[in-house]
């Protein structure tokens, strides 16, 4: 266990309540060992890179680093090499006061930790980056990212609070410039309500120039994770840790649940919108006869079972059926584990985690 990660997230008990993206490392793995294991390569060298995004029309991803000493990274998935982006001295601080009236200014880099990312495009080289960051508070973080140059460089623009100080797990943007963000765990409820299918928690919406985020009625659920908005901006998508499974929500308000996946049998985590117009999550595998298995009438033990390397799945549905098929899977890996999410990049899967240091990626020529 990295001490010094566990010191810094527990001064946030809302922040480490969580059951997959939970803020917290419970094995942090030793970077001199980078081989491979099997179908699965790695970038070593990263603190718990959790969610993933492309940089628009590059092989840059930018990566999130959820613990002490990591905040936002920058790699290059055709050399397999990665660099800090965030904080940097080239980062530029200029606040759009007109967009981002309430935000008290630039993070405090001493104490920020980053979680659920999203990209927006915008035109020649460039587009938005948003950050769900925690720390010393509780925000969406909006950079420019400029990709014209030799490698993409960040002006942080300003910052939505979150309403009441509560952890935001992931931000997803429409064209419109209006934003969505998942709370698991409103005020008052515990991660084994949201096991035991009690809704605790919810989609908020920001629209440009609003001072804060308001609740979207009708989007409560067990444990709300990923999300992402379709492609027309109508509907939006969202992971439940807690029920297994994928929403389909009309995106207005109150929301309107459309339709849903079948019942998963791994704890799916982020979610993100492919190039070829899938949803893809991963996460956890919820029955392993090694680590054990996910036992819903008992008191959840995170540490217990993120300690423990489980296999994991990748898998991507079709938004207008709901149906799905596995896009990659794997057993247990003792140097990876505590998986989040998955990236399509050039031919390969990328894939994140919240307690590690390294990110996975193989060929997709071979998927499930």
């Amino acid at each position: 266990m990295n001490r010094v990660l566990l010191a810094v997230l527990s001064s946030k008990p809302l922040l480490f309540a969580l059951v997959v993206c939970l803020c917290w490392s419970g094995a942090v793995f030793a970077a001199e060992d980078c081989d491979s294991a099997g179908e699965y390569a790695f970038v070593c060298g990263l603190v718990n890179p959790e969610d993933l995004v492309l940089v628009p029309n590059s092989n840059w991803i930018i990566s999130s680093g959820m613990g002490a000493g990591g905040a936002l990274y920058l790699v290059n998935a055709g050399a397999k090499t990665w660099s800090v982006l965030y904080p940097t001295d080239g980062v530029q601080t200029q606040q759009d006061l007109g967009l981002y009236p309430a935000c008290p200014g630039a993070p405090d880099l001493s104490a920020f930790v980053t979680h659920g990312l999203n990209v927006q495009p915008n035109t020649g080289g460039h587009s938005t980056l948003y950050v769900v960051g925690h720390g010393a508070r509780e925000a969406i973080e909006v950079f420019a990212i400029d990709a014209t140059g030799d490698m993409p460089v960040l002006n942080w623009k300003g910052c939505i609070l979150t309403p009441d100080g509560m952890a935001a797990n992931s931000v997803a943007s429409a064209a419109d410039g209006s934003l969505l963000v998942t709370i698991p765990l409103l005020t008052g409820f515990s991660i084994n309500e949201a096991l035991a299918g009690k809704i605790t928690g919810g989609v908020f919406k920001w629209l440009p120039g609003e001072s804060g985020f308001t609740k979207i009625e009708g989007s409560g659920m067990p444990y709300a994770n990923g999300i992402e908005v379709s492609a027309d901006g109508s509907e939006f998508f969202v992971a439940s840790s807690g029920m297994f499974n994928v929403t389909a929500f009309s995106n207005t308000d109150p929301a309107r649940v459309l339709r849903r996946t079948k019942t998963f049998g791994f704890i799916p985590d982020n979610l993100h919108l492919s190039s070829e117009g899938e949803l893809i999550t991963a996460g956890m595998n919820l029955e392993d006869p090694s680590c054990g298995n996910l036992d819903l009438s008992q008191e959840f033990d995170l540490g217990k079972f993120a300690s423990c390397p489980r296999p994991f799945t990748v898998w991507a549905i079709n938004p207008q059926s709901m149906q799905g098929r596995a896009l990659a899977t794997s057993l247990a890996i003792a140097q990876f584990s505590n998986i989040t999410m998955a990236l399509s990049v050039g031919g390969e899967l990328w894939i994140g985690t919240f307690g590690g240091d390294r990110i996975g990626y193989r060929s997709l020529e071979h998927s499930h």
